[in-house]
């Protein structure tokens, strides 16, 4: 089997984002987005993911936090995309609850060929100090439609925004990590159809 990493640079007039990923890696990671607390949120994707993770980004800041952050997410789907390549053996389908304090999160992924999120989430505080929660959405939006994927992402309960977006990501690296894995009995593509 070929090795499942993949090299994408995006660049645009706002941001510059180079990500180096390998679906078959031990959880290594190296983040640095220029904006703190995603780094810390796609660490813990990466690790939960077991996903060996290079992202750099840097984006105008100056104006805010939004183009960085949704283009992370489309260098980021994109990488997926290419590093997946035919999907052969993938087990296509995985889920992961996970808990965060006060906070309960499911996400359940299908490596489809088709892009579709829907994100169930109301944070109950408007704004975090240093970064706005209403951007996971748009993250994940980018994300979702370059890796054609289909995500749903639902907070069962939970009062802080820092828990709940935490709770988000690790259970998208886990939800991940089961979907991307190789199944040995799996020889084809996951799929009737033949094709995702």
């Amino acid at each position: 089997m070929r090795a499942r990493k993949a090299l994408v640079k995006r660049k645009t007039r706002e941001t510059m984002v180079t990500v180096d990923i390998n679906l078959d890696g031990k959880g290594s990671f190296r983040v640095d987005s220029g904006i703190p607390f995603l780094d810390h949120v796609l660490s813990a994707f990466a690790k939960h993911g077991k996903f060996d993770l290079k992202l750099k980004a840097r984006g105008d800041l100056d104006v805010d936090s939004h183009h960085t952050t949704e283009d992370t997410g489309i260098a980021l789907g994109s990488a997926f995309l290419k590093a997946l390549s035919r999907k052969k053996g993938i087990r296509r389908f995985g889920y992961a609850y996970i808990p965060m304090d006060e906070a309960l999160v499911l996400v359940v992924v299908d490596i489809s060929g088709r892009p579709y999120l829907k994100f169930n989430v109301k944070f109950p505080q408007k704004k975090r100090e240093e970064f706005n929660p209403e951007l996971i959405e748009e993250f994940m939006r980018g994300f979702v439609n370059e890796s054609r994927v289909t995500v749903h992402v639902n907070l069962l309960y939970g009062k802080n925004n820092h828990h709940i977006i935490e709770a988000i990501f690790k259970a998208l690296g886990l939800a991940f990590e089961q979907a991307t894995r190789i199944d040995s009995r799996v020889k084809t593509i996951p799929s009737t159809k033949g094709k995702l």
